[in-house]
């Protein structure tokens, strides 16, 4: 049984970095974050019976790096209510009980290898997103229509050159396949994305890193980060990239932390 690399656990999360390759839950068959979490949990603890583990989010089966579980309902109940917070906020549709409940919402901060020289530097790019059931995948639409939804995230370039450019990207809507549906778009598709039109492999999966993950606890209701190392498959990007720490000032540069909403 392959086992998680755990990140953080308490007596209400566990926070695992998943490898590309792996489906975060619902596969019809092999292993999923959901089912290696419960094994991990049910071995570590000796537990009798089933064991609970909530999915409060998820990521694509081909994209590594940091998730959040719950390890019970509570958990469950209120980091669900914070991602759905998230989505409601960017459509002006919160109710008043969750602007009063919810200090913060979730952040996510992707590293990324798309392919060819991106510019600008850095932009902010709002897109209408739809599903195209029979190509299986994602489309943007250039103009609104009734099974569009936005889609916005903003970037900032790492480093680059002809062949490729390595990008941070932090997620300001969560749609299906959202960052590999705008760069693909521009032409600039995720390095090893098939899908998305990419001419080169990445092995074991595509150049998609969920680097850092901000939630607020949900029973010490605080904001909490989480970080996952990039696997292996990157090694040969690494070198192109600054230590940990100045990668984590240079991003938080970037993104500056919106201001702190009245309660």
């Amino acid at each position: 049984m392959p086992e998680l690399e755990v990140l953080f656990e308490d007596n209400h999360l566990l926070v695992v970095n998943k490898p590309a390759g792996l489906p975060t839950m619902g596969a019809d068959s092999g292993n999923t974050v959901h089912s290696l979490a419960a094994q991990y949990i049910k071995k570590k603890y000796n537990k009798p019976g089933r064991v609970f583990i909530g999915i409060v989010s998820r990521l694509d089966a081909m994209t590594s790096g940091v998730i959040v579980l719950a390890r019970t309902s509570k958990a469950a109940s209120r980091l669900t209510e914070q991602f759905a917070s998230k989505a409601l906020k960017d459509h002006g549709q919160q109710t008043t009980r969750q602007k009063k409940t919810a200090t913060s919402s979730p952040r996510k901060v992707y590293l990324a290898v798309v392919e060819g020289r991106l510019e600008p530097v850095a932009d902010h790019w709002t897109d209408q997103i739809r599903k195209d059931e029979s190509a299986h995948r994602m489309r943007l639409s250039p103009t609104p229509r009734d099974d569009a939804k936005t889609a916005e995230l903003r970037y900032h370039c790492l480093t680059a050159n002809q062949a490729n450019t390595i990008v941070a990207v932090e997620l300001l809507t969560g749609r299906k396949h959202q960052i590999r549906t705008q760069f693909a778009d521009r032409d600039h598709p995720i390095l090893g994305d098939r899908k998305y039109g990419s001419q080169f492999k990445f092995k074991s999966g595509i150049a998609l890193h969920s680097w850092r993950l901000q939630i607020e606890h949900p029973t010490q209701r605080v904001p909490i980060w989480f970080e996952a190392p990039l696997p292996p498959t990157w090694s040969k990007f690494q070198a192109d990239l600054t230590s940990q720490a100045h990668l984590r000032k240079q991003v938080e540069n970037f993104f500056p932390p919106p201001p702190a909403e009245p309660r």
